[in-house]
């Protein structure tokens, strides 16, 4: 009684294992399109990058882009006047869109800034009814 046993293994092939692979093949390709996707916003941000512009550090500074240096990837800021600082071009993360604010308005003399003050009409009250509301209010208190 001789019987022919197979040596060979057969591979198995059960759910879990393609599950497996299936999940690890999603992984990767949502990997990639993030990174294809970080790098098209990247590119369009540097683009908008010229003199004049206003951008944002990594770091939270706040400033006006003054030059840029291709070469060296440099950019020079201008935190305020007078006061510059060169970063690294990657350094540079936000293009800061300036709303148009309306600049107020201000007198030319001092008599408007009272003017309102003087239109409210004040509460005239005696002196009787001042110590008679204070009394009022401590007895509130206690």
């Amino acid at each position: 009684m001789n019987q022919n046993v197979s040596t060979e293994r057969n591979f198995p092939v059960d759910p879990m294992t393609i599950l497996l692979f299936v999940m690890l093949g999603l992984f990767v390709f949502m990997m990639f399109r993030r990174n294809k996707k970080t790098q098209q916003q990247q590119a369009e941000m540097q683009s908008k990058f010229a003199p004049g512009v206003d951008v944002m550090t990594s770091f939270g500074l706040f400033g006006r882009i003054v030059s840029i240096d291709e070469a060296e990837n440099k950019v020079v800021i201008e935190l305020s006047p007078g006061n510059q600082a060169t970063v690294h071009r990657q350094a540079v993360t936000k293009v800061v869109e300036s709303t148009p604010e309306e600049a107020p308005v201000v007198p030319d003399d001092a008599s408007s800034l009272t003017a309102a003050e003087a239109e409210a009409p004040a509460a005239v009250e005696t002196p009787d009814e001042t110590i008679a509301r204070l009394n009022k209010e401590d007895k509130k208190d206690n």
